[in-house]
């Protein structure tokens, strides 16, 4: 797909929002793939052309960060942690069922091309291991049969809510979010449960608090 216009536009937009433009180099990155569902060799090159760095140093960013994809993801990506906590509380369990039901492995496409399955190292959301997402929103507290659930509901075209967060879009929608994260869906979902606060509710119940930094250590 050619990089119309109005998205050149946006991306020469990201790169003023930063002192030195090349900053917006991961921003830009994500606004290519929300509109090709992948980084194409296209949208590399109009990202240096307006950086006025190399299509090379964009590419070692676009091969570094596994965020970014060289090939089209499809409608959905689903990514499992099989990080340690989550691995041992059933990570692996849920990847294997997502792997069996999609019939692809590590970083593939489904042949109909509506998911992309991948293995994440991990979620930032030990608290409720074993965690999946879907287009990066959290679907908490997984096990096999509720994630294969979660992906027969989105073949299916049904709508599912994540855990936290607002209602399951699509990967290209989640990325235009990554690149203009002011998308009026900051208030969707629940941000934090009872679980997650549970650190800070006996600390708080027991008087305890961390030591003060001293002056000039900061």
């Amino acid at each position: 797909m050619t990089i119309s216009a109005e998205t050149r536009d946006q991306l020469r937009e990201l790169a003023a929002r930063y002192p030195k433009s090349r900053s917006a180099l991961l921003p830009m990155l994500h606004l290519v793939q929300s509109v090709d569902d992948e980084v194409t060799s296209e949208g590399i090159n109009v990202c240096a052309e307006i950086l006025g760095i190399t299509s090379a140093e964009v590419t070692a960013v676009a091969t570094f960060y596994t965020m970014y994809k060289r090939k089209p993801v499809g409608k959905h990506h689903i990514g499992v942690c099989t990080n340690t906590l989550c691995g041992l509380l059933g990570g692996d369990a849920v990847y294997s069922a997502l792997s069996e039901r999609l019939g692809i492995g590590h970083n593939e496409p489904s042949a109909d091309g509506q998911f992309w399955l991948e293995h994440i190292e991990c979620q930032a959301a030990c608290t409720h291991a074993p965690v999946m997402t879907v287009d990066w929103e959290y679907m908490d507290d997984v096990t096999p049969a509720s994630a294969v659930a979660v992906v027969d509901r989105l073949a299916r075209g049904e709508q599912v809510e994540s855990t936290r967060g607002p209602v399951i879009r699509d990967f290209q929608a989640t990325e235009h979010t990554l690149a203009f994260p002011l998308d009026g869906l900051v208030n969707d979902g629940v941000a934090v449960d009872a679980k997650m606060l549970v650190g800070l509710r006996l600390a708080n119940e027991r008087g305890m608090s961390a030591a003060s930094i001293p002056a000039g250590d900061a």
